[in-house]
């Protein structure tokens, strides 16, 4: 089985250039049976000027309760992106209990404001090949 089989990438926070706050959308860790393990991708095109802290949260519903995740169930810092921060890539590795995760991006201290953007990849799951759909 190849990793096309194991992971499945979702979209949290769509690109855009941003100059305030941004909650991503719900993305489903029950698809397959449950994905076992996730990675929060954090990405960046030209940042001007402010500070993007971002945060990942589940949920065990995916519309109430919504909570961050400990720093127990990461692997690896959240990241705070400044002008220093232009076209990179984070990730860090997440463990969560409940079945829904989000990123969401804290804003402060733009005019401008800078390209972010977030995803999941999803891995593990108890039923492979991954089903796939448009997310």
């Amino acid at each position: 089985m190849s990793t096309f089989d194991e992971v499945l990438l979702q979209h949290s926070v769509t690109p855009a250039v941003r100059t305030a706050t941004a909650t991503g959308t719900a993305v489903s860790r029950t698809v397959n049976g449950g994905m076992q393990d996730g990675v929060l991708v954090v990405y960046s095109g030209p940042i001007t000027d402010g500070t993007f802290a971002v945060t990942l949260e589940d949920s065990a519903d995916g519309s109430t309760g919504w909570a961050a995740v400990s720093a127990e169930q990461l692997h690896g810092s959240l990241p705070t992106l400044t002008a220093a921060d232009d076209n990179k890539v984070f990730e860090v590795g997440v463990r969560s209990t409940r079945d829904f995760l989000r990123a969401v991006v804290t804003v402060t201290g733009t005019t401008v404001g800078g390209l972010v953007g977030a995803a999941v990849v999803l891995g593990s799951p108890r039923f492979a090949p991954v089903a796939r759909g448009v997310a």
